[in-house]
């Protein structure tokens, strides 16, 4: 006695799972890798402009500097003889060193002009005039 089977067509809402099964893992995968390449390396950003600067009473040398708007900056800053600081009130960034010692000064400016830093640290009589320019420019 053989038996049959009988086979009916798929019903339509078999189908659209059936279908769902295989398309949403899909989609995911495309859209994941589609993310993935979107997406900037850290590695293939630049790394800030160092600039360095020595203080010592009472000037800093290079007395101004230029930078660009948006471009990351760090400002290292050397005391040769007492303690000083450098700071720019207007982009609310401050280092202070002791001497002989360095600090760093990591910022990146969102607006241009020029911004005057001063010394942060009371160094002595002539504190009052040491000034550094920083030009920020587009």
């Amino acid at each position: 006695m053989s038996k049959w089977v009988r086979v009916y067509p798929s019903h339509p809402v078999e189908d659209s799972r059936m279908k769902m099964k295989f398309a949403l893992p899909t989609l995911f995968v495309a859209m994941l890798i589609a993310a993935l390449l979107t997406v900037p390396s850290v590695h293939s950003q630049t790394a800030p402009r160092r600039i360095e600067v020595t203080a010592k009473r009472f000037d800093f040398a290079p007395a101004e500097i230029t930078v660009k708007k948006g471009e990351p900056v760090v400002i290292v800053l050397k005391s040769v003889d007492v303690a000083h600081g450098l700071r720019f009130r207007d982009l609310g960034v401050n280092v202070k060193v002791d001497k002989g010692k360095t600090g760093e000064l990591a910022f990146t400016p969102k607006k241009t002009g020029n911004f005057v830093g001063q010394c942060s640290v009371f160094c002595g009589s002539g504190h009052g005039s040491m000034k550094l320019t920083l030009h920020v420019v587009e």
